[in-house]
């Protein structure tokens, strides 16, 4: 049995922050790959941003300013494309919090390289970094930062991995199940501020061949979201989830609630669906596990 004590080990002896800790959203940067994934799926990109920022505003962004830990900074990375009608809405709607810090950068070959750039500057003589990442179109539990730091132990270079959360499917009908999936978007990195690498240096998936991974799994501490333009998500929950047991724990907009609440789909008529989504999303994961410890991905080139 093992025992998670919350210590706080944000200061040292003579005051000193011990870490700083980011959570990270990409949220419309130019990138070749999605820009032709939307044209091929005949998505008006100007649509697209204003059903994202809908979404960040009703879900991802209450999500986060709830978090019940403070401790942490919230950098989001805008297209210096995006148009002034949308900077003005978004810069209004974030100005408010201080510890969100926005940017404008030019596609998404200066996103990593700008994140580097501002912890470089923002966490000078800080000894650790832990860096987490979030869709702008997802949410967390509101413990999901003190799960992620409660893991925090001088730790070198590790990934913590909350294997497991719930999803919520938007359209065509609402549908709300849990789900497993290991080496999710939602995972983290801890590393000494040493030229940090970030946990966007890799993609989510590809985190599986780092050396030292800690998962959490007594606790549910994301929610993602499907909508119709997901590019490839689809919705794959499984099991009986109360819905005030969610709303709880994963603050959204009071109306979009409410209104969930009163059409999310009964349990009993997806049953089969649950079922057959159970075996496949814990068989996954059972999967990829077992290819971990036989040491599979240290031989993939992927």
């Amino acid at each position: 049995m093992h025992f998670i004590f919350n210590i706080d080990f944000r200061m040292i002896n003579n005051n000193t922050l011990l870490f700083n800790h980011y959570l990270i959203t990409r949220f419309n940067l130019r990138w070749e790959k999605w820009d032709a994934k939307k044209k091929d799926k005949n998505i008006d990109p100007s649509k697209w941003l204003e059903h994202r920022i809908e979404l960040f505003t009703n879900f991802c962004l209450p999500s986060v300013v709830a978090q019940v830990n403070k401790n942490f900074k919230w950098l989001i990375f805008f297209d210096i494309s995006t148009p002034n009608t949308y900077k003005d809405y978004l810069e209004t709607l974030l100005g408010k919090y201080s510890f969100i810090k926005y940017f404008y950068i030019d596609g998404i070959s200066e996103f990593v390289p700008s994140i580097q750039d501002f912890i470089k500057r923002d966490a000078k003589d800080i000894p650790y970094i832990i860096t987490s990442r979030i869709d702008n179109d997802d949410c967390i539990s509101k413990f999901y930062i003190q799960q992620i730091q409660d893991h925090f132990n001088e730790q070198e270079r590790t990934i913590i991995d909350c294997i497991k959360g719930f999803t919520l499917q938007l359209k065509p009908c609402y549908m709300l199940g849990k789900k497993d999936h290991i080496f999710n978007p939602f995972i983290s990195l801890i590393e000494k501020n040493d030229k940090p690498t970030t946990v966007w240096g890799k993609r989510h998936a590809h985190w599986k061949k780092e050396k030292h991974i800690l998962q959490i799994r007594n606790s549910r501490l994301w929610l993602s979201l499907i909508h119709n333009e997901n590019l490839s998500n689809f919705f794959d929950g499984y099991g009986k989830v109360n819905w005030n047991d969610i709303v709880n724990n994963f603050i959204i907009d009071k109306n979009i609630a409410n209104q969930i609440s009163k059409n999310l789909i009964p349990y009993k008529k997806w049953i089969i669906k649950s079922l057959i989504n159970s075996i496949i999303l814990k068989t996954n994961v059972h999967f990829v596990m077992l290819k971990k410890k036989l040491g599979f991905y240290n031989l993939s080139k992927k």
